[in-house]
């Protein structure tokens, strides 16, 4: 093929995909938006970040806040008292106020000895979604390090959280973008709709 022939054909893929108005226009833009985001933009951000997982989107409400704090403490505090977490502690931690399913936590590699009580950590408790959930306990056994995490709606630890190792956390959340991850969460429920229908 001629240098000028690969010109004329590169002028009608950029016309097609960019300025072209039809649906398979469209289909091919959406195509190629999610092929960079998931082979381009999240690896790099993951390399950035330090973390396989750089965005989560919070896909449950056990992080949530019912209310206001003291209302929400009240409900909970007698579960952190058993791990010497005061009302005074908790307040000074990141996300005191908890967050909400469909928001967007952006997340970086930690080295487990620098993660503490009060972090949100993510990690992967052997279920299809990591969880995303608060530091509650650290210990130290035979060399390794060891978390105990909670949602902050749930009234107590669940089992598959109560012994985490270090190998099984995948970072610390620092940053939180709401609502932004019910973007994931209506495709991910599309797909599903569409392999019961299929």
């Amino acid at each position: 093929m001629a240098s000028s022939d690969w010109k004329v054909l590169a002028r009608k893929i950029w016309h097609f995909i960019w300025e072209e108005d039809s649906i398979w226009s469209w289909i091919v833009n959406i195509v190629l938006a999610f092929v960079l985001i998931k082979f381009v933009v999240y690896p790099g951000l993951g390399f950035l970040l330090g973390t396989t997982h750089p965005i989560v989107a919070v896909v449950s409400g056990s992080m949530e806040h019912d209310g206001k704090f003291d209302d929400w403490w009240a409900v909970q505090q007698e579960y952190y008292y058993k791990f010497n977490i005061s009302k005074e502690e908790f307040l000074s931690f990141k996300f005191k106020n908890g967050f909400n399913k469909g928001d967007i936590m952006i997340l970086v590699g930690k080295n487990p000895t620098t993660i503490n009580v009060g972090d949100v950590i993510v990690f992967n408790g052997g279920i299809t979604d990591p969880i995303i959930h608060r530091v509650i306990r650290k210990w130290e056994e035979n060399g390794k390090i060891y978390f105990q995490t909670k949602g902050d709606h749930n009234m107590q630890s669940m089992q598959l959280e109560s012994r985490i190792p270090e190998s099984q956390v995948v970072g610390e959340a620092f940053f939180r973008i709401p609502l932004l991850g019910y973007i994931k969460i209506w495709f991910v429920n599309l797909l599903q709709l569409l392999h019961v229908i299929g």
